[in-house]
Parts: C-alpha cells; structure tokens; sequence
C-alpha cells in the first residue's frame, strides 16, 4: 500500500528529529557532560541540519530551473561565487555572520546572473547552461585561489579552513538562529509556489499557457537559490554533494508512487539534507575522535559512490 504524502513528510521530521537527537550524545568526547551538549553540539548540529536543508531546497530549485538533473549549487558555480564573495569580505578583514553573509549571497547572484547572461536565459539548453556553469565554477576557485595567494597571514589559515567546509567555527546560537531562519522562510516561500514550480518543470510553454508568470517565478527561484546557497557557504564554507545527492534520493525512492512533484519533493529536500548533513557531521567528529574531519570531506567521500550508484540503479527505478 503507497505511503500518502503527508505520512512521508511527518517519517522524514521524525528521522530529522532523530538525527538531531543523537547526533547531539555521540562526537570527539565520548563522555560529554551538558556544557558540551549544550554550548558546543547544540549549536553545531542545529547548524548542520539548516545548512543541509538549504543545500538540498538549492539543488532541487536548480534541477528545475536549468531543466538538468546534474544541476546544483557548486556544479553551477552558485557555491563558487558564494565563497568568492565571503572570502573577499574576509579578505578585507570584515568579521561578523552578516557580512559574510552579504559577500557570499552577492557572489552567489552575481554567478546566477552571469549564466543568465551566457547562455541567453535559463530556458536554454540543460548542456549548454552545464558546461557554462561548470567553466563559471572552474573561474571562481581560480579567483579564490589567487585570493589565499595574496592573503595577509593573519587571514590566510582561515579562509583555507573555511574553504575546506566545516561547522566547528559555529559557537553562538545567534548565528544558529539566523541560519535557522533562512531556511525556515526558504521553505515557506518555496511551499507557497510549489505549484506553480510544479507546473513549470512541464515545461515553459505549458506553463505559459496555464497563467504562469514564468520570469518572475524564474527570478524567484534563482533568488531562493542563490539565498539558500550563499547562506549555507557563509555559516559552513564550501560543502558539496547535498545539493545534488538528496534530490535524487527522493526521487529515486518515492517518484512511482507521487511522481515528481515539486509539492512534495522541495519541502521533503529541506528535511532529508539536513538530517543527511547531521548525520555526515556527527560522522566527521566521530571517526577519528579525538580529531575531526572537515564535514565537506565526508560528503564528497558519501556522495561520490552514492551518486554513481544511483545513475546505476535510475532505469530500474524509472521503469
């Protein structure tokens, strides 16, 4: 018997819950007393999930959007541009969530806009918006490679550690606050325009022809993505493979019985991506306890083999 929609969302809340839960008990120290719990995992795991979240509703806007199902934000170049624009503030010596916050969500538009500008609008061809993305990428860690060259050396160790992916730098639940929030206004815009997302996936004309605004649902999207994106880069730096991994996951597991639904699917991404990225941090501060691994290489280590078994596996599913 199918599972309804709504059973499958409240399932992946609880698995989030869970998640969330023991991620908190299990870490580096394998005795933590509450001043650990509380003042260092708490705000580090919160994190964790909200910028998976965001990764995944990014990936998911983009595979939409481009028409691509190998779009998300660090193939596109979206991340690139983020961390380019955050690595400049820092760069500068500005400090503070916020204003990293605004360099990397300007680098992140800025990217989107200049695809745009390539390939003559996002209703073009998938490959020809692909590799356009993929050489816009390419230039971005070229740039942010001069960057670090020319970094002073009090800023250079950082934004070598911030470029590797991480969430240890989290400490304060302000910021875990403001992460929060953006994907809790992400999703809730994205849940008021899943139906005409929805429609637009069928394709532009068809949506045209239903009453659909397709450029300014467009611009929206890039929008959210490129907000999604650029906050998740400014809280963890340049973490891979979610954005791309989840949506597929959904798809692979629940199209034959809900078919693509972005309805279903966008707000379904918010909460897989952010128990996946739970999950890989309590991994990456576990495995070699008392040290940690930056979160960033445990998903590429994940996602790598993932991602290519489920191109395996996609006829089967499909059919």
């Amino acid at each position: 018997m199918p599972i309804s929609k709504t059973t499958t969302l409240i399932l992946l809340a609880i698995l989030s819950l869970a998640s969330v839960v023991l991620a908190l008990f299990i870490g580096s120290v394998s005795d933590a007393d509450a001043a650990i719990i509380y003042q260092l995992r708490l705000p580090r795991v919160l994190a964790a999930f909200a910028v998976g979240g965001l990764l995944a509703m990014s990936g998911s806007l983009l595979q939409v959007l481009t028409r691509n199902p190998l779009a998300e934000p660090s193939v596109l170049g979206v991340s690139g541009g983020a961390s380019v624009g955050a690595l400049a503030v820092l760069m500068l010596g500005g400090a503070g969530t916020i204003w990293v916050a605004g360099g990397a969500w300007l680098g992140a538009v800025t990217v989107m806009i200049l695809l745009w500008v390539l390939v003559g609008g996002f209703s073009a061809h998938p490959s020809r918006l692909l590799l356009a993305g993929v050489m816009v990428a390419t230039g971005c860690g070229a740039i942010t490679t001069l960057m670090i060259a020319f970094a002073s050396n009090v800023a250079m160790p950082g934004m070598i550690h911030w470029l590797m992916g991480d969430l240890d730098s989290v400490m304060s639940l302000e910021s875990v606050g403001a992460i929060l929030g953006v994907w809790l206004s992400v999703l809730i815009i994205v849940w008021r325009l899943s139906p005409k997302i929805h429609i637009l996936q069928l394709g532009t004309d068809k949506a045209m022809t239903l009453g659909i605004d397709v450029s300014y649902i467009q611009w929206v999207m890039v929008l959210l993505s490129a907000l999604s994106a650029a906050s998740a880069v400014s809280i963890a730096g340049s973490i891979g493979f979610v954005g791309l991994l989840v949506p597929h996951i959904l798809r692979a597991l629940i199209v034959k019985q809900h078919g693509p639904d972005q309805r279903f699917l966008l707000p379904a991404s918010a909460l897989l991506g952010g128990t996946f990225l739970v999950l890989s941090d309590m991994f990456a501060r576990a495995v070699i306890a008392p040290s940690q691994l930056p979160v960033g290489v445990i998903t590429a280590l994940i996602g790598v083999p993932s991602f290519l078994w489920i191109l395996s596996r996609f006829r089967q599913w499909s059919s």
